[in-house]
């Protein structure tokens, strides 16, 4: 059980809740947060005096006052007229992800919604309502207006919902399932679209991908080092003591682990090699910097997933501040950086590809005895050279730009909705890329053998060779190539 409002939520928890795993409940503590917090939004709504978002406009029309009369209208016509979201819908976990991180940051009781919003929200989360929200609309400030207003329609019957893989219109779901649209009352357009929950959607979506990336590169890039014969002087403990980058030093110590009791290591320790290409001997300093930057995005997530990003923020009866909480800038830069870090990932990956095709230290060119008559291995390399190339036209920081909008009182933006769905881009990409490279260490160390390879680097060899056979004679790799895909996809390798 997972306390909205009150416990800490991690990617962990978001996953859990998501997958039906973890049960997000009211406490007593985050329902007496929420009324109170409503109560002073309903004096404010009833005062003379102005504040933003309760009985004024939005954004350049802050200087129009709104009857109490027209409170309800003000805040529907909030969510109407900001669905402008285009391109194709998100995937139905982000939506789900997006409403979690909402109702946490609502129940923290600044917000002032109602509690009968939340309860909604939360109906739609362990029943699987989930909304249909476009991809592209946000500028990630004020907050992901677009795509919150799509995810939030279907609170007054407006929008549409996913079920199964049809899209149907939210008045019928909700019929089927006995509920009525809610109205909403005074703030509680603004608490729902206002705030970065897309944003943070795609940088939780993302670090729990790169999180088994990261532990998988070390891995095929082990394998890739196997299939060389490469050294294992470059991961000794004492040379990264001196160069402490925590990143580095989890990278060399994961390395060390794979490589331990490994009789092809041992069989070439006498060998006149002085040493390896970058590709194969700097993984502690490549896959570690790419580890660095993961942390600094996953410290920042952490904070985000805990925060209130809405505006304005209410603290008494008397003082709704209407400062800038929903700008996206704190997680947008870090998600660029974390975007490149990835990209590095597939960047080495296809350069230990093309070294293993070369023909050296006893492999055959091509990674096959037959070459002239079979090209072998050769055009997969073309694939991984073809998805790192896009993958680096995919790290133009999306946050170096700025686009004012809303008449210029939005005058700068974060476009941090960009940073987050080029990231996940990138990552699909680094499957592709990590999958065919763990094809070709395979086929490398069975050239290898008698020799034999660590527990581990032997039951990930058996995991390949579950799907994908030893390339003798010239076959559609295509297959070959989805089968590894699936593989990486469904995190069938051991990683620990």
């Amino acid at each position: 059980m997972f306390k909205y409002g009150v416990e800490q939520l991690t990617i962990k928890k978001v996953k859990d809740i998501a997958n039906g795993t973890l049960k997000g409940s009211l406490t007593n503590t985050a329902i007496d947060r929420v009324n109170s917090c409503r109560k002073k939004v309903e004096v404010m709504a009833k005062g003379n005096k102005a504040v933003y978002g309760i009985n004024t406009g939005f954004g350049p029309l802050c200087d129009k006052q709104i009857a109490p009369e027209k409170t309800q209208k003000l805040q529907e016509n909030l969510l109407i007229s900001h669905a402008v979201g285009v391109g194709k819908p998100i995937d139905k976990e982000l939506s789900k992800i997006m409403m979690i991180c909402k109702v946490h940051a609502l129940c923290q009781g600044y917000s002032g919604v109602r509690l009968s919003l939340i309860e909604r929200i939360i109906y739609f989360i362990e029943n699987d309502l989930l909304p249909v929200v476009p991809e592209q609309g946000s500028v990630g400030a004020s907050g992901d207006l677009a795509p919150l207003s799509h995810l939030f329609l279907p609170l007054i019957g407006e929008g549409d919902f996913w079920i199964e893989d049809a899209i149907c219109s939210a008045k019928e779901v909700l019929s089927s399932h006995g509920l009525i649209p809610l109205q909403l009352e005074a703030k509680e357009g603004l608490g729902l679209i206002n705030g970065t929950q897309f944003i943070l959607a795609h940088a939780i979506k993302g670090l729990d991908k790169m999180e088994y990336l990261l532990d998988l590169a070390d891995v095929s890039g082990t394998m890739s080092l196997e299939g060389f014969q490469g050294s294992s002087a470059p991961f000794k403990k004492a040379l990264h003591e001196i160069r402490p980058f925590s990143g580095n030093l989890k990278v060399a110590k994961r390395i060390r682990k794979l490589l331990k009791d490994s009789q092809n290591i041992e069989s070439h320790l006498e060998c006149n090699r002085v040493q390896d290409p970058y590709s194969i001997r700097c993984m502690p300093q490549v896959h570690g910097a790419s580890r660095n930057a993961y942390y600094h995005l996953k410290e920042l997530t952490g904070i985000e997933m805990n925060s209130v990003t809405d505006n304005p923020i209410v603290l008494s009866e008397t003082e709704a501040i209407s400062g800038g909480n929903f700008h996206g800038q704190p997680l947008a830069m870090a998600i660029d950086y974390v975007a490149l870090a990835a990209s590095e990932l597939g960047n080495i990956s296809d350069r230990r590809c093309y070294l293993l095709l070369e023909g050296k230290y006893g492999l055959p060119r091509l990674l096959t005895e037959n070459e002239g008559l079979n090209s072998g291995y050769m055009i997969p390399q073309y694939t991984t050279a073809a998805l790192a190339s896009e993958n680096k036209s995919l790290c133009f920081p999306s946050s170096a730009d700025s686009i004012p909008t809303s008449l210029g009182q939005e005058d700068h933006v974060s476009m941090g909705s960009i940073s987050g769905r080029k990231l996940n881009q990138i990552l699909e990409n680094i499957e592709k890329i990590l999958a065919i490279e763990l094809m070709f260490a395979v086929q490398a160390m069975e050239f290898r053998r008698p020799n034999t390879f660590s527990k581990i680097i032997e039951e990930n060899f058996a995991i390949v060779r579950s799907r994908v056979n030893k390339l003798e004679d010239d076959r559609i790799l295509k297959y070959d190539i989805d089968n590894m895909i699936d593989l990486v996809k469904n995190r069938s390798f051991i990683v620990r």
